[in-house]
């Protein structure tokens, strides 16, 4: 440092108890201190030792171990680091009167950044002050709604233009196919039939799609799913009318989502993991002209009207089914008009909680809708995309539409296999690989010669969705394939809100990241007003991509053009979010609200434990109590009460799992996440 002692002297209306108990919680600075990225405390209860990660102006993340040497309650707090030698900082407490504290700061840290200078140093000492009178007065971030946009970005056109320009996306080509190209667009628009009849006049013989059956380049899907449209037709699929598809991932569900919009038919994805009495109460509900669906789910289709057309889309079927590739033999190549009106692609949510309820998707923005996903995470045209993640899915479904803009090789297994992937990515040497955190799990969970064995160098982005990425896992999985990993926050509901860079979870691995360009990210109380700083709220986001509501009736709640996602977090001081869990797993536990994440996030820290969730269940004394259900490593020896004594010296006492069954796997759906609701019915 350009000075070797600097002193700053604050006086906080507020009293010594609250000031004090704020300042010692070295875990809350990244709220209120942007260059303390994370602070996570090491060891048991009562130890003072922490692991800080320090970032100046979004440098190079620097990580310290730090130790608190003098602890005078209200009197005097001194922490320091071994990477400080003859440095520390001092905090000295004093009571001015009964509503009122002095804060003196001593800072000395020599050699840590030459960078830093004294003048610097104390406007950020002031700005975190004052974010934490804002917080203990609770004065929201600002007066206006609109102006907690914290972390976005105005997206002009020009804005959109020059992030698609840096992804290859606009690029100058053959006058006469570019010509095409925008005609195209402009008659079917940004859906997935206009994007794939877009790739084909503009990169006609590039790959398009590839599977177990082979691969097809953009002139050969749009041939097929023409016939395809032309043959559906005579089944009653027509412009307005719906069609339910229960596919995995594989070319045929491609070609049914592009053949439904070339007429303008609306699609309802429905989850591979529903039952059939699920599969019966969406289909009757959405009320489908045709159901298309994998040849091993016919089963499920068991409670459906007899009257109802089941088209197979994978499988040979037996004499007599019809079956898509049926279709596309005998039906016409007669080219097909565009829609008046584009159909809609119905996602449902994941149920977790609930009975999943049907959502129904915008048709993308233009190319500017891409542009919003493409300035966080550096995609490219000509990718060659794994989608790993199920394609019924909102993230697997976005990997799709971001695919036709960039003219990407959707590379597709019907099945998830860890190994399979891993020798894919090398096959087809990807650059992309799309996954949700359980699929990575499983790959860092390989050993680790076999994980060597492939060549998967190809690899420029791994991106993550659907749910909570471990830090455990981001910082294993970065170890491993290096600053790859992308983790992108959203919802059926919103699309996206957030995205995490290599950088955001090397600094905090937990975050869920910034907003992208023409997105806005607001921490808001119940009745849709700005929290504090550093205050979990309700998250609300708005972009072009909000749904348009449930087709059972109803849609989140919207303030001033966000809509409520569901979960609860905060924003750190640097403009992150941090999703603190979903409003259905919050529990109040002897009069204090917790969550489940920190605790699970704590147990997957132990070796001997390969997976874990938790969940709230009624207690009589607190009114509600966390129970574990813990997956142990095969071989591993551990107990109920080694669990809850790890938790125990972590965590608070309201924190600590009371019940802790051990179980052989969790009930999770296809996207990864834990069905919570079936954990409930076995309390």
């Amino acid at each position: 440092m350009a000075t070797d002692l600097v002193e700053v002297t604050e006086v906080l209306d507020h009293p010594l108890d609250r000031v004090w108990s704020l300042l010692t919680d070295l875990e809350a600075y990244p709220k209120f201190v942007a260059e303390v990225a994370w602070c996570e405390h090491l060891g048991e209860a009562g130890a003072g030792r922490y692991e800080v990660r320090f970032s100046v102006d979004q440098g190079p993340v620097v990580r310290h171990e730090v130790e608190v040497l003098v602890n005078r309650p209200h009197e005097h707090l001194v922490i320091v680091s071994d990477k400080w030698p003859g440095g520390h900082v001092s905090l000295k407490f004093a009571a001015l009167d009964r509503a009122r504290t002095e804060v003196e700061l001593t800072v000395s840290l020599p050699n840590v950044d030459t960078s830093v200078t004294g003048s610097w140093l104390r406007k950020r000492v002031r700005r975190a002050f004052t974010l934490i009178h804002h917080h203990l007065a609770g004065i929201p971030i600002t007066a206006s709604r609109k102006g907690i946009d914290q972390a976005a970005k105005s997206q002009s056109q020009l804005t959109a233009a020059r992030i698609l320009t840096k992804a290859g996306v606009l690029t100058p080509g053959r006058p006469d196919r570019l010509l095409r190209q925008l005609n195209v667009l402009a008659k079917w628009g940004a859906t997935v039939a206009g994007g794939y009849r877009a790739a084909c006049v503009r990169f006609p013989k590039e790959d398009a799609i590839s599977d177990e059956l082979g691969t097809l380049n953009f002139t050969e899907v749009d041939q097929r799913t023409t016939r395809l449209a032309n043959g559906l037709a005579k089944y009653g699929v027509r412009q307005g009318r719906r069609v339910a598809v229960m596919c995995r991932n594989h070319a045929g569900m491609v070609e049914s989502i592009v053949a439904c919009g070339k007429l303008g038919a609306s699609v309802l994805l429905l989850n591979t993991g529903l039952s059939a009495n699920q599969v019966r109460d969406t289909v009757m509900t959405h009320r489908p002209a045709a159901v298309l669906v994998d040849e091993e789910f016919m089963t499920l289709m068991h409670y459906l009207p007899t009257s109802l057309p089941r088209i197979l889309t994978w499988g040979r079927g037996h004499e007599g089914e019809l079956t898509i590739d049926g279709l596309i033999e005998d039906a016409s190549p007669e080219r097909i008009k565009a829609p008046s009106s584009a159909g809609k692609i119905i996602v449902l949510t994941s149920g977790t909680t609930s009975n999943p309820k049907g959502a129904r998707r915008r048709n993308p923005h233009g190319i500017r809708t891409a542009a919003a996903v493409l300035s966080r995470i550096p995609f490219q045209a000509g990718e060659r995309m794994m989608v790993a993640a199920p394609l019924f899915h909102t993230w697997g479904l976005a990997a799709m539409q971001l695919g036709m803009p960039l003219h990407a090789k959707l590379v597709l297994h019907r099945k998830f296999d860890p190994e399979a992937t891993l020798a894919a990515i090398e096959e087809q040497r990807c650059t992309t690989l799309i996954a949700v955190p359980i699929m990575l799990q499983r790959i860092l969970d390989l050993p680790r010669q076999v994980i060597r064995s492939y060549d998967t160098s190809s690899l420029r982005v791994v991106a993550s969705s659907g749910s909570a990425l471990p830090a455990s896992l981001v910082t294993g999985f970065m170890a491993e394939f290096g600053d790859v990993l992308y983790n992108l926050y959203g919802s059926t509901e919103v699309s996206w809100a957030s995205i995490a860079d290599p950088e955001d979870l090397k600094a905090a691995p937990t975050t869920a990241g910034r907003c992208p360009v023409g997105t806005r990210v607001g921490i808001l109380d119940p009745d849709g007003r700005p929290v504090p700083p550093g205050v979990v709220g309700q998250i609300c986001v708005g972009n072009d991509m909000l749904f348009e509501g449930y087709t059972g009736g109803g849609s989140n709640a919207v303030y001033d053009d966000m809509m409520v996602t569901g979960d609860r977090g905060y924003l750190d001081a640097d403009g992150r979010l941090f999703v603190s869990g979903r409003d259905d797993d919050m529990i109040v536990s002897g009069g204090e609200n917790v969550f489940p994440r920190p605790v699970e996030e704590l147990l997957m820290t132990l070796p001997q434990i390969m997976d874990a969730a938790v969940i709230g269940v009624p207690d009589r004394e607190f009114g509600q109590r966390f129970a574990a259900y813990v997956v142990p490593r095969p071989g591993a020896a551990i107990s109920p009460t080694a669990v809850r004594e790890y938790v125990h010296a972590h965590l608070p006492r309201f924190a600590v799992p009371r019940d802790v069954i051990f179980v052989n796997a969790l009930p999770r759906n296809a996207t990864g996440k834990v069905v919570r609701r079936r954990l409930l019915m076995d309390s």
